[in-house]
């Protein structure tokens, strides 16, 4: 399906390719851009990292210059040939002219080593919201609930919600499919991007901590219904006091 520029492929959560050769670095970076809010894919090469970012169209590209197979700088100068998507390049080069090299070779910014996920994480958000501007409203509308993918915020009856990544993933993944029963295995494919492991008992304590957050009880359904045997459904309230 094609993407409008600066829009997000998928609608519940920015998606980042990480292209790193190192396994250590690669599953440590995963997991800490995923507990972020992020959707990760990776692969270990360029040539593997030229192919997801063709078949894949990530929302961001995070691109280690030392790959195995081809210089980072030449991926880059590939990449731009056939993809806008915004490319962040770590680096080990601190000097002025190296910077400058990066970045008339396309990436939209860097970080330099050693760097921390949170400072990745920051650097990824600071260029997703250049590259959005002017993209169209990113924000679902249930009753009174609002869920705004573009900044990462919902709110209840016009008062913000102190969500914790995980939970707005959940809450925006249920507000994008509004009426309709989702299972805990898709909640676990989707949000926790586990499909093939993972408990029910996860996707149980999230939608208990998100109903207390949204000022209900499994007893007392307001907003997540829960349909027994199958899954959880998300619906408006049938009047604003329910």
């Amino acid at each position: 399906m094609p993407v409008p520029p600066g829009g997000y492929r998928n609608a519940q959560m920015p998606s980042v390719l990480l292209i790193e050769d190192d396994a250590p670095i690669r599953t440590s970076l995963t997991r800490s851009l995923r507990d972020r809010g992020h959707a990760v894919s990776s692969a270990p090469t360029a040539l593997d990292g030229l192919r997801s970012a063709v078949e894949d169209r990530p929302d961001l590209i995070v691109l280690d210059l030392g790959l195995p197979d081809m210089d980072g700088a030449d991926l880059l100068r590939m990449l731009r040939a056939v993809s806008r998507v915004p490319v962040i390049v770590p680096t080990a080069r601190d000097g002025e002219a190296d910077m400058v090299r990066l970045l008339d070779a396309g990436a939209d910014d860097y970080v330099v080593k050693p760097y921390s996920a949170a400072q990745l994480d920051a650097r990824i958000r600071a260029v997703l919201r250049r590259v959005g501007t002017g993209r169209t409203d990113t924000s679902l509308s249930v009753g009174t609930l609002r869920v705004d993918a573009g900044t990462r915020e919902a709110t209840l009856d016009g008062a913000a919600l102190d969500l914790t990544p995980r939970e707005f993933d959940l809450l925006h993944y249920l507000a994008a499919r509004a009426g309709q029963v989702v299972t805990k295995r898709e909640l676990l494919t989707e949000v926790w991007r586990l499909p093939y492991g993972g408990t029910d008992k996860t996707v149980d304590v999230h939608l208990s901590w998100l109903r207390r957050k949204l000022g209900e009880t499994a007893q007392r359904p307001r907003y997540l219904q829960t349909v027994r045997g199958v899954g959880v459904r998300l619906t408006a309230p049938s009047s604003p006091g329910e």
